[in-house]
């Protein structure tokens, strides 16, 4: 048996590359986002197709102070003047909006803040600038403010932040920021749900506008989620989003498992005579023009058969 663990369940590249987890490379995402330029990238995929890796891969390679020792040995690292020219680059503002939920808006709103609040927090350094001045510093504290463990940024910074937090970067760095925003579409699934949709709406929707419609201080951002939320609705105004569907051909490869990957990781694990059961069993996608394997259900069945190679295949994403 193979020594490299199968990363049932973790999302984070850092961890995935720095403990021996078993990766499947999909750092070639990196030169498609960079020669396909859109400055709002919105890719929309089904849950467990690989969404929150790619991002969080997105954050390791361009962050300024990233572990470049991580890329070595993946196909980004023949990409030697790419990699030379971005690779550590760029402040990066990185939030997964997954946790933003609650019966109520009220209790949404205190999430969403909670979710923005700590990603301030990252960059307590900005207090110390020497390239901010006395009134971005308090624009700074208002964000990441704290009183009896909640954070106490009225709407109206709420809305605010992630522009405030880019043009803070931009000022210490001189550099453009990079903005992640992971789960984009929860917030709305969620309040639909429980019958604040407009509230809610509203809400990201002026959040959204103001991080990424004319705002100098953005390089490019990347938007994910399950559902294709109207334009109309949250986007409105906004002429430099670019919309990646899984009709798209462009990335149909980078969410999900292709042939390749799978034929790879059976062939790592000694399972390569599974390999019609896989493919019966879960090579049910076509994203773009590419037939693409649920990663949920490849690396659950492949844990399963090192251990009884008799097991019946299942249907894994199904509960997730």
């Amino acid at each position: 048996m193979q020594n490299k663990k199968l990363p049932i369940g973790i999302d984070g590249f850092e961890k995935i590359r720095s403990n021996d987890f078993y990766y499947v490379d999909k750092t070639m995402f990196i030169t498609e986002l960079l020669r396909n330029w859109g400055e709002v990238n919105l890719f929309t995929r089904p849950r467990r197709f690989g969404k929150s890796l790619n991002m969080s891969m997105l954050k390791c390679f361009f962050e300024i102070g990233g572990n470049k020792a991580l890329f070595e040995g993946l196909k980004i690292a023949q990409e030697k003047s790419l990699c030379q020219e971005y690779m550590g680059r760029f402040p990066v503002i990185s939030i997964s909006l997954k946790s933003v939920d609650g019966p109520d808006f009220q209790t949404a709103l205190i999430a969403l803040k909670r979710v923005i609040g700590n990603e301030a927090r990252r960059f307590s350094f900005l207090l110390e600038s020497n390239c901010l001045n006395t009134d971005d510093k308090a624009l700074y504290q208002g964000i990441g403010a704290i009183k009896d463990g909640t954070f106490t940024m009225d709407e109206s910074i709420l809305i605010d932040s992630l522009r405030t937090l880019s043009e803070l970067l931009y000022k210490h760095y001189k550099e453009k920021v990079i903005l992640l925003i992971d789960e984009y579409d929860v917030p709305l699934d969620k309040a639909f749900q429980n019958g604040y949709y407009n509230e809610m709406a509203g809400l990201i929707r002026n959040m959204f506008g103001n991080a990424l419609k004319t705002n100098d201080s953005l390089y490019f951002a990347v938007l994910t989620g399950c559902l294709r939320i109207s334009k109309e609705s949250i986007f409105t105004g906004l002429n430099n989003l670019k919309v990646h569907t899984i009709s798209d051909v462009r990335y149909d490869e980078y969410f999900g498992f292709i042939d390749e990957d799978v034929d790879e990781l059976l062939s790592f694990y000694g399972l390569t005579e599974y390999k019609q059961v896989f493919q019966d069993w879960y090579n049910g996608y076509l994203f773009g023009k590419v037939h693409v394997y649920c990663p949920w259900d490849v690396i659950n069945y492949c844990d399963v058969l090192m251990w009884d190679k008799d097991a019946e295949p299942e249907n894994y994403w199904a509960n997730t």
